[in-house]
């Protein structure tokens, strides 16, 4: 049967002591150190990674707050362009028109003058149509 052996057992108890001992020293302890550290250095991080996000959200703020500036700025100067050019378009409007005022005026002065001097040479010419309207109803 089995046979107990006080001095080997003791023996494996030692071994197993002793091998318990050594892989503390040499695996776990420093396999733990190094989690630990993992641990700190991905919490560390997290940190750093949140202060530059909110960082990130304050620059983003600025970069919009310029770019509405910018907006803002570039429709006053379009208005203003558009302001000037439609100013500067009546202003041409009016002159024109004031051009063609005048050139109307004397256009209604020549054509009264010319309707004046047909009329008058119309009725100067009255007495040959008679004249003549006389020869025409005596030959029917």
């Amino acid at each position: 049967m089995l046979d107990i052996h006080l001095s080997l057992m003791l023996f494996v108890l030692a071994l197993f002591l002793s091998l318990l001992v050594l892989l503390n020293n040499m695996l776990f302890q420093p396999l733990i150190k190094f989690m630990d550290d993992r641990d700190n250095s991905i919490a560390k991080d997290l940190k750093a990674a949140k202060s530059f996000s909110g960082n990130s959200d304050e620059l983003n703020a600025k970069a919009n707050e310029n770019i509405s500036n910018a907006k803002n700025e570039a429709a006053s100067i379009r208005q203003k362009a558009i302001d000037d050019e439609k100013t500067l378009a009546a202003s041409k409007v009016e002159t024109k028109q004031s051009e063609l005022d005048k050139e109307y005026e004397k256009f209604v002065e020549k054509l009264s003058s010319e309707k004046e001097s047909l009329k008058n040479s119309l009725l100067s010419q009255m007495p040959l149509f008679k004249e003549s309207l006389k020869a025409k109803f005596s030959k029917l």
